[in-house]
């Protein structure tokens, strides 16, 4: 299986859910946001601040290539950024080194979990905006991103369950995945049997 990539909006619930999973599977876990954070000595929104979303798609990318390498070997769990599999060439790349499983969740649901942590002040692509505004730059973003995500293996629901409850049903689907012989879809998006919903 190699890499577990969890791909996703933010809010989402990639690092939360990350990391219960990997220690369900005794694995290592990783965030490339803050492996980008440890790197460049400060915030994701700074380095946005600083370089623009162009920098931060050049460390992302670069922070991506060395994870992909070290984690293949260890079968890390890694939480990618929510833009990082819309970047061009990202979702082959990706689908070539292990396993992508999309967390998928409704712009309301995203706009209040963001909400409910610091109202988005550490997400540089909601600075400024007001609760309206986050939501409709959410759904923006989602449907922008929305094609690559789909390319994923495994579509999960994040609906109605709390971390735990879904990291299980994501151990779940990965081992279903598995006993199918890791099979994709024919056209590189999700099937019927590829889609998780709610317990």
């Amino acid at each position: 299986m190699g890499v577990v990539w969890l791909v996703g909006m933010m809010g989402a619930g990639k690092s939360a859910v990350g990391q219960v999973l990997a220690r369900e599977l005794g694995r290592p876990f990783v965030d490339t946001d803050e492996r980008i954070e440890s790197e460049a000595g400060c915030s994701v929104a700074e380095v946005f601040e600083r370089e623009g979303e162009a920098g931060f798609r050049r460390r992302e990318a670069d922070v991506i290539r060395r994870v992909a390498e070290q984690a293949a070997r260890a079968g890390a769990v890694v939480a990618l950024g929510g833009g990082a599999i819309a970047q061009p060439s990202a979702p082959e790349r990706l689908a070539r080194s292990g396993l992508v499983v999309y967390l998928r969740a409704r712009p309301e649901r995203l706009a209040a979990r963001i909400a409910g942590v610091d109202g988005g002040a550490s997400r540089p692509l909601l600075a400024g905006l007001t609760a309206e505004g986050r939501l409709e730059r959410l759904r923006a973003l989602l449907a922008e991103r929305e094609p690559a995500y789909r390319t994923a293996s495994l579509v999960v629901d994040t609906e109605g369950d709390d971390v735990v409850g879904l990291a299980r049903r994501l151990m779940d689907a990965i081992e279903a995945h598995e006993a199918r012989g890791g099979r994709a879809n024919d056209d590189g998006g999700e099937s019927d049997d590829s889609e998780v919903g709610r317990s």
